[in-house]
C-alpha cells in the first residue's frame, strides 16, 4: 500500500470533472462594458436592500462599482462605504477607467479613502487612525471609502447608527455575516435595516456558512430582492477555460514528504498549509513553508523588489514563490503583498509561480493565472471549499484547464484512533460531495403536464404531454423538470426560495453531520424517508419559520429532488467514464439523458437515500478492510456496553476468530455475531480512553 520511499499512498478519490462549453457568454460586454452577471445585477440597481450570489471571478467587485456609481448619482445616495474581510481584497475596488467600456462615469477612490491601503492592523486598539479615518470621510464631500470588516464595526459602534443614514453600505463576502448575537457586523447590518435611512448591496459566492447559523434573520433576509448567477452560468460561459477538476488524494507521514506526488512547478499553483490545530499540521508554520520550498527546487535567494523567494527546480528554471505564512516581520510581509496586488501586474503570468498560504488568498483573491488550488488537510466548511476552488477558475489567455486537489490524510485502519480518521473522511466525503452541489445547474420544477417553458430544448421530439419531461437552456445552465406529484410554493418569497436558494438547502443537509452519518453508515436503521422527509423538513422549518405549513412542504421537495436528480446524474455520468464512454461529459446533457428514463414522482424522490453516492466515493477510494472499519466505528457509537461486558464480549470474539478464521462482522445479520463485534469496538473506545487519561496524567505530572 505504502512504502518508506513513498509516502503517498495510492489510493486516490476519482476526480470530479466538469468539462464547460465555452460559449464565451460570461466574458461578453453589453454597451455599457457589463459582463451577463453584471447586466443583471444592474438591472436590480434601484432595490434598497440587494443580495448578489456569484460565483468567484463572474465580476461581483465590478457590479458594485456600477450599482454604487448609480445610486450616488441618481437616487440620492450621498456616499458608497464598500466593506471587505481583508486588506488584500481592497484592490479589487481600485480605480476602473468605466468608460472606456461604455458607462456613463469611471470608478475612483481617492488614496486616502482605501483604508485597505493604508499601514498597521485593523484592530481598534492598534490602528485607531483608520477608525478616526471613517469619521473624516463621513464628515467629507468625497463619495467612495473602501475598509475591513473589522473596521467598519469599530466605526459603527464610536459613530453610531445615525452617521450613515443616506449612504450605501456595500458588504463584500457576506456569508461573514450572521444573525448570531455574537456577529457584531450581523448585528449592526440588522439595526441598519431596521432604521431603513441605508442602502445595503451584500455580495457572496455562496450564501450558506460552515455553521448552523443563518446569515440574516429571516424577517431582515425578506427584505432583500435576490441575484443569484450560478457557478454552471460562469464556468459554461468562458473563453479560455476548458475544464476544472476537483480531486482528493491521501497520504501517510509527514505532508511535507508527500506532496510533491500532486504538486506540478510547471503549474501556477496555490498551496494552503493547514491550520496549526489541523491534524495534518506539523505545528511549525514557517518550518512547514520551508519544506515545501526545499522539495520544489535549490532556494536561490530573494527578489528584493517584490520579496518573493527564487527556487531553481528541475530542468534550470527559477520559478517565484511569494510566502504570505510568515508573519514576523510586517515590512517584508507588506512587501509581498503589494507584489501581489499590484495593479500594473495583474495581467502579466509571469510575474508569481508559486503562492503559499495560511489563511490568505482564499475569498476574493484575484489571480487569473492561477492553475492549480492545492490544499493540505480536509476543510469541514463548504464556503471556504467554494473560495479555494474560486481561486483557480478564472479564465485567461493560453489556460485550459484548473483543478482542486485536496491532500488529506490517510485514515489507516490498524490505528487505534479509527475515530479520528473517521471523521476526516466523512469530512472529505461531505467537501467532494457539496462540490457536485456547488457545480449543479440551476433547477426549475414544476408537476407533470405543466406545459412547455419558452427557451427550453426538450431534446427529440420536443416537450410531450403525459411524460416527465426535462428541458435544458445549455447557455445558462437551467434545466426545467417535471416531477409527478410534486407540491408548488403558494407565496413569492416560497417560489424564490424554490429558484434561487435550493444549493443552500442542500449545502445545510450535507453539513449535518448526524445526518451524514445515519445515511452513510446506518442504512438498516435508517429509512431514507427519515433523512429526506424529516432532516430536510426540519432544516427547511428552521431556515424560513414564518412560511406556510404547505410553502415549507413545497421547498423541501424542491430541494430532495434537486439533489437526488444531482446524485443520480453525477453517479450515471461516473459509471459511463469508468466504461471508457467518454460522451457525457456535460452534466447538463447528463440530466436529460439520465432523468428523462422513466417518470418520476415525489414518492420515489423521497425513498432515495441521497448518501448512496458519498458510499460508493468512499469504497473507491479505500481497501475493503478500512471501509469496515469506519463502518464499525460509526456502529459503535450506537451502543452503550459497559466495560466488562465489553472485555468478556471481546473475549468470546477471539474464540470466534479462532474457531472461523476471521472476525466478528458488526454488520452481520446474525445477532450475537454483530453483539460481538460492537464489544471489539466498545472496548478499544475505552482503551483509547484510557490511554489519554494517562498521557493527560502524564503531561501534568
Amino acid at each position: 500500500m505504502t512504502t518508506e520511499g513513498n509516502p503517498t499512498n495510492t489510493y486516490t478519490v476519482p476526480s470530479v470533472s466538469f468539462a464547460t462549453a465555452r460559449t464565451g457568454a460570461s466574458n461578453k460586454i453589453d454597451a455599457l462594458g457589463m459582463r451577463p452577471m453584471q447586466a443583471r445585477a444592474f438591472d436590480r440597481r434601484g432595490e434598497q436592500y440587494l443580495l448578489i450570489k456569484s460565483p468567484p471571478a463572474s465580476g461581483k467587485s465590478r457590479a458594485l462599482m456600477f450599482i454604487a456609481l448609480d445610486k450616488l448619482q441618481n437616487q440620492g445616495l450621498k456616499q458608497a462605504i464598500i466593506v471587505v474581510p481583508e486588506r488584500s481584497i481592497g484592490g479589487s475596488f481600485a480605480d476602473e477607467k468605466l468608460t472606456e467600456h461604455g458607462f456613463w462615469t469611471d470608478w475612483t477612490v481617492r488614496p486616502k479613502w482605501n483604508l485597505c491601503n493604508a499601514p498597521g492592523d485593523d484592530d481598534e486598539r492598534a490602528n485607531s487612525s483608520k477608525i478616526k479615518a471613517v469619521g473624516e470621510f463621513l464628515a467629507s464631500e468625497d463619495e467612495v471609502l473602501v475598509c475591513t470588516h473589522a473596521t467598519f464595526r469599530f466605526a459603527f459602534q464610536q459613530y453610531g447608527i445615525a452617521a450613515f443614514d443616506g449612504r450605501l453600505i456595500a458588504v463584500d463576502e457576506f456569508h461573514h455575516v450572521s444573525s448570531s448575537a455574537d456577529n457584531i457586523l450581523g448585528t449592526q447590518l440588522g439595526q441598519l435595516i431596521e432604521r431603513g435611512s441605508v442602502h445595503v448591496v451584500a455580495m457572496t459566492g455562496s450564501y450558506f456558512r460552515g455553521d448552523t447559523m443563518a446569515v440574516l434573520s429571516p424577517s431582515d433576509e425578506a427584505k432583500f430582492d435576490t441575484v443569484t448567477y450560478t457557478y454552471y452560468e460562469q464556468l459554461n460561459g468562458y473563453t479560455y477555460l476548458k475544464s476544472l477538476e476537483i480531486g482528493y488524494s491521501f497520504y501517510t507521514g509527514r505532508y511535507s514528504d508527500a506532496i510533491m506526488k500532486v504538486l506540478d512547478p510547471s503549474l501556477k499553483t496555490i498551496i494552503h498549509i493547514p491550520n496549526v490545530n489541523a491534524r495534518e499540521s506539523l505545528k511549525d508554520k514557517h518550518k512547514e513553508v520551508d519544506e515545501i520550498m526545499d522539495h520544489l527546487g535549490a532556494w536561490k535567494g530573494v527578489d528584493e523588489s517584490t520579496g518573493f523567494h527564487l527556487i531553481e527546480v528541475a530542468g534550470g528554471r527559477t520559478i517565484k514563490v511569494a510566502d504570505l505564512v510568515d508573519d514576523s516581520d510586517a515590512g517584508r510581509r507588506g512587501k509581498v503583498l503589494n507584489a501581489l496586488k499590484d495593479p500594473t501586474q495583474k495581467n502579466n503570468r509571469d510575474n508569481v509561480d508559486v503562492i503559499i498560504a495560511l489563511g490568505m488568498a482564499k475569498e476574493g483573491f484575484d489571480w487569473i493565472w492561477c492553475e492549480h488550488a492545492l490544499t493540505i488537510g480536509y476543510r469541514s466548511s463548504l464556503t471556504e471549499i467554494v473560495q479555494i476552488i474560486g481561486r483557480a477558475t478564472r479564465d485567461a489567455p493560453n489556460k485550459e484547464k484548473s483543478r482542486f486537489t485536496n491532500l488529506i490524510a490517510e485514515p489507516a485502519a490498524d490505528e487505534a484512533a479509527v475515530v479520528d480518521a473517521v471523521n476526516d473522511t466523512l469530512k472529505a466525503i461531505a467537501a467532494s460531495l457539496l462540490m457536485e452541489q456547488v457545480l449543479a445547474p440551476r433547477f426549475e420544477f414544476t408537476p407533470k403536464d405543466a406545459g412547455e417553458k419558452k427557451g427550453f430544448d426538450y431534446g427529440e421530439g420536443g416537450y410531450q404531454d403525459g411524460k416527465a419531461n426535462v428541458g435544458v437552456k445549455k447557455d445558462t445552465g437551467e434545466v426545467h423538470v417535471e416531477v409527478g406529484g410534486l407540491a408548488m410554493p403558494a407565496s413569492n418569497e416560497a417560489k424564490r426560495v424554490c429558484k434561487e436558494d435550493l444549493n443552500d438547502l442542500v449545502a445545510d443537509f450535507f453539513q449535518d453531520k448526524p445526518t451524514m452519518e445515519k445515511g452513510l453508515f446506518d442504512k438498516e436503521n435508517t429509512l431514507p424517508e427519515e433523512l429526506t422527509i424529516v432532516k430536510m423538513g426540519k432544516i427547511v422549518r428552521v431556515r424560513y419559520p414564518d412560511m406556510s405549513e404547505a410553502d415549507q412542504e413545497a421547498i423541501r421537495q424542491h430541494a430532495i429532488a434537486a439533489l437526488n436528480i444531482t446524485q443520480t446524474v453525477t453517479k450515471e455520468i461516473a459509471a459511463q467514464d469508468e466504461k471508457g464512454e467518454q460522451g457525457n461529459t456535460s452534466f447538463i446533457d447528463g440530466v436529460r439523458k439520465f432523468v428523462n428514463v422513466k417518470d418520476i414522482d415525489i414518492d420515489l424522490i423521497d425513498k432515495i437515500n441521497p448518501f448512496d453516492a458519498a458510499y460508493a466515493i468512499l469504497a473507491k477510494a479505500m481497501n475493503e478492510k478500512t471501509l469496515r472499519q469506519v463502518q464499525a466505528s460509526i456502529a459503535a457509537k450506537r451502543v452503550a456496553i459497559p466495560l466488562e461486558e465489553a472485555r468478556e464480549l471481546a473475549r468470546r470474539a477471539v474464540q470466534f476468530k479462532a474457531e472461523r478464521g476471521r472476525a466478528p462482522d458488526i454488520t452481520s445479520p446474525d445477532a450475537w455475531e454483530k453483539r460481538m463485534a460492537e464489544g471489539v469496538q466498545a472496548l478499544k473506545k475505552f482503551r483509547m480512553q484510557e490511554k489519554a487519561a494517562e498521557e493527560r496524567g502524564a503531561a501534568n505530572a
